[in-house]
């Protein structure tokens, strides 16, 4: 092992205490696989409304803390909790801007989450812990690095910290106007430029910030780090990524498997694991009765748990949903998003009733059921950066359908009837009939019940867990300080 590293997150999202997607699961996860590396590993969160006193057992870290914003400043509260019984969260309290229903949405989000960084980072010296890295996920904190670059550069106490950016989903960059940089300190250096991204000069574009100015830029999959530096995925920052190649690497997201675990969920009916799966088609039966469909075992049951967004493929499973609903097949669907999505799949269940039910809801223990009692599990994403709806439901014995891209591409190995390898089944071209030809492939391999009872091992035995991935973040820590202070032509 290398040496203990103290180790800062700051995210806009941790499970269980704020979460709207797959960056609260990373890091209610993450943090816990790098302590038990050996690493002092805290973790920076707003506090939000719902993280209540009487539901955890929060503590007072620092009261009041003077927080620089603009030409002024602001009083904040830190709080604090320990996560999974040892490790430090520091809540940054401030009841006008973080205590409202939602976390995100908000006209004023790029001024609530700048103050919520620069918190972080006034707090750090007051308590007199000095990370050797901070690593900042997602657009909400990507004015860190850039801070780091200027209005603490000179810092004595940051001087040894290496800054790390991940990537989430590109697609979400946090864009504001000038105000921005008022609020963030930033107005004297003015916008940023970058001769291959040009209109960087017109925006405050807080993710291309931290891209620009991270010792080491991560994302959350091989393919999709390489798929990021071309016009099709970049988001128009593929310039500014190609530029950065030689810092930018993709791990891939693991799963917690304190939390997926057949074998102890207790939302399921049946417990079962790779050796005891004739005990899981008892939850396929009470999925079907939940959900309103048929009870029947020899029927093909396709469940989907996403958002319901344009990323995640919906369109083409739209167009190809009658032709799926002919091969006899059944669906259940979990999730929230765009209306016209909700709408449509409404509809799609009302032409098909007792074969199609649809949750518009987030249901953490339905999902786990989902998981635990569909054949198949769809996710025809047009882009998708690492998927974690694949990995559970390989975890629980439900056959992914994916297109082959970013993080769906490098964890679903296209299904050989030949040599009976491969965990799923996969197709390239976005369209609704390549992924119509393969659940039909899925569907005939179902017919099939020893190639698809190995199938399903094949699946169950492939580890997703965050042991192997927080071994590759010590790595990339360890290459961010190794690149501390170094700074590319222009990077200023």
């Amino acid at each position: 092992m290398t040496r203990p590293l103290k180790i800062l997150m700051m995210a806009s999202e941790m499970a269980p205490y704020a979460k709207t997607g797959g960056l609260g699961d990373v890091l209610g996860a993450l943090p816990k696989a790098l302590r038990r590396l050996g690493h002092d590993v805290r973790v920076g969160l707003p506090r939000y409304g719902p993280i209540q006193e009487p539901l955890y057992n929060l503590k007072t870290a620092l009261a009041p803390l003077e927080v620089p914003v603009d030409s002024h400043a602001l009083w904040v509260a830190i709080r604090s909790l320990l996560h999974d019984e040892e490790m430090p969260v520091y809540l940054v309290e401030h009841n006008v801007t973080f205590a409202r229903e939602n976390l995100y949405g908000y006209p004023d989000d790029g001024e609530r989450f700048i103050l919520f960084s620069r918190a972080i980072m006034e707090m750090l010296p007051r308590i007199g812990w000095q990370p050797d890295i901070i690593h900042c996920h997602d657009w909400q904190v990507g004015v860190v690095p850039n801070w780091m670059r200027t209005i603490y550069s000179n810092s004595e106490f940051f001087g040894a910290t290496a800054t790390v950016l991940t990537i989430h989903n590109l697609a979400y960059q946090g864009i504001f106007g000038w105000r921005a940089l008022e609020m963030a300190g930033l107005a004297p250096y003015g916008y940023v430029t970058h001769p291959q991204t040009p209109h960087l000069g017109e925006v405050v574009d807080l993710l291309a910030r931290g891209i620009m100015f991270a010792d080491v830029v991560s994302t959350v999959s091989k393919t999709y780090a390489r798929e990021i530096t071309t016009p099709e995925y970049g988001e128009r920052l593929d310039g500014l990524l190609s530029s950065r190649q030689d810092r930018l690497f993709g791990i891939l997201n693991g799963i917690d498997y304190d939390v997926f675990d057949p074998v102890r969920d207790p939302h399921l009916v049946a417990r079962f694991d790779a050796h005891s799966l004739d005990q899981r088609p008892i939850n396929k039966a009470a999925l079907q009765k939940e959900a309103g469909l048929e009870i029947d075992p020899a029927v093909p049951l396709m469940g989907v748990v996403s958002r319901l967004t344009d990323q995640k493929g919906f369109d083409i499973l739209a167009e190809a949903f009658d032709h799926m609903m002919d091969l006899g097949t059944q669906f259940v669907l979990l999730g929230v998003g765009d209306p016209r999505y909700h709408e449509l799949f409404m509809r799609l269940s009302q032409r098909f009733p007792r074969r199609a039910a649809i949750f518009l809801s987030f249901d953490a223990a339905l999902a786990q059921r989902i998981y635990a009692g569909s054949d198949m599990f769809l996710m025809p994403s047009r882009f998708e950066p690492c998927g974690l709806g694949q990995l559970i439901a390989m975890r629980y014995g439900a056959v992914p359908i994916v297109r082959a891209t970013g993080g769906l591409a490098d964890t679903v190995r296209d299904w050989d009837p030949e040599t009976r390898e491969g965990t799923g089944f996969t197709f390239t071209t976005y369209d609704s009939w390549a992924l119509f030809a393969a659940i039909v492939r899925a569907v005939e391999t179902f017919r099939r019940k020893s190639d698809w009872r190995r199938l399903q091992e094949n699946g169950m035995a492939q580890d997703f867990s965050w042991a192997a991935s927080a071994r590759q973040y010590v790595d990339l820590y360890e290459k961010a300080l190794g690149f501390k202070g170094v700074r590319e032509p222009g990077a200023g």
